[in-house]
């Protein structure tokens, strides 16, 4: 049965004044935006919008669903992230993301790798703007939940502003209200992922444009934010912004989010507080099974940029894979840090 784990958890209770839900964002990130990366971020911030690693729909139809779509109560709010194109199975897979709990199900048009080019997804289907919006349609007409897009400005040598207005337009007509916009184009062949997220020039100016030009949708921007200050200047000009690497590296980025853009009063929990306040979970998790550096290796990060941040990640690095490791590595390891 479709459930959300628990745990005992020093997270402030449930918002109870209405706030722009994709103001701050979270992206999705492969192999690091998993439940225990998530349940930590939110120790740090209640407001900003966290995404699931992107799941294919094949893994969710013939697959291991609980793996890949349980999560903690505590996360929310939280979308999942899709991969795939057909219609019927997106529909199918958005009905069980809303069984599960999710708040919002994004469907992801903007991943440049072969994998997923070979599934016929990701960013290659910025090519097919009908496809998307049947995917869209079906998927809305199956849940209640918002369906969002994410995508690139463009791809390849499709890669005009008058391409991706018909793409928006396109995908919106479907019933898409936000659109997550990377502000960079992806070359399908010649680049890898990782070139793809440097390479292609950053063009902010196109996300803005889009905004004009569909001042009635929410538009997120994605690409190359690393600061919130940098944050605060580009919501001057969007509905919204995402961060990814960033926040993976330097999460404690996150601790600032709700006072500085959410108008919170809230007092910041310092890094050692955050860490306290992970332990009960860890605790937890332990005890069901989970290996102690599935969550530990999300947390070497924390202390960057800080008097003993490297010896915070050595001692983790050294003893979170150790048999019997648990929350007493982190414990000590804090011992290294000012």
């Amino acid at each position: 049965m479709p459930r959300q784990t628990t745990a005992i958890a020093e997270i402030p209770q449930a918002i109870t004044r209405p706030i722009p839900l994709h103001r701050f964002c979270v992206a999705p990130m492969l192999d690091w935006t998993d439940r225990h990366c998530r349940y930590f971020y939110r120790l740090m911030s209640r407001h900003a919008m966290l995404y699931t690693e992107m799941v294919t729909t094949g893994a969710i139809l013939h697959g291991h669903p609980e793996r890949h779509l349980q999560f903690n109560a505590e996360e929310h709010p939280v979308a999942l992230q899709l991969g795939g194109s057909s219609p019927s199975d997106l529909a199918r897979c958005a009905k069980i993301a809303e069984e599960y709990g999710y708040d919002e199900v994004n469907l992801n048009v903007g991943c440049p790798s072969d994998r997923v080019q070979n599934g016929r997804f990701g960013a290659c289907l910025m090519a097919e703007p009908e496809l998307v919006a049947e995917c869209v349609s079906a998927m809305r007409q199956a849940v209640a939940i918002p369906v969002t897009v994410k995508s690139r400005i463009g791809i390849d040598d499709l890669d005009s502003y008058q391409a991706l207005v018909k793409f928006i337009e396109t995908v919106a007509g479907a019933g898409c209200e936000t659109f997550i916009v990377h502000a960079r184009k992806a070359w399908l062949s010649g680049l890898s992922p990782k070139q793809n997220r440097d390479v292609p020039p950053l063009r902010y100016e196109v996300v803005f444009e889009l905004k004009r030009d569909f001042p009635h949708l929410n538009i997120v921007i994605n690409g190359g934010i690393t600061t919130l200050d940098a944050a605060r200047e580009l919501l001057n000009h969007v509905d919204g912004v995402m961060l990814g690497r960033e926040i993976y590296h330097n999460p404690y980025l996150l601790s600032q989010v709700d006072q500085q853009l959410f108008g919170e009063d809230q007092p910041i929990k310092s890094r050692r507080e955050v860490v306290e306040s992970l332990v009960p979970y860890v605790q937890e998790q332990l005890r069901q099974g989970v290996r102690f550096n599935a969550i530990a290796r999300h947390l070497l990060g924390l202390f960057h940029g800080v008097d003993g941040a490297r010896a915070w990640r050595r001692h983790i690095s050294e003893n979170a894979t150790k048999s019997g490791a648990d929350e007493q590595v982190l414990m000590r390891a804090l011992e290294f840090t000012v």
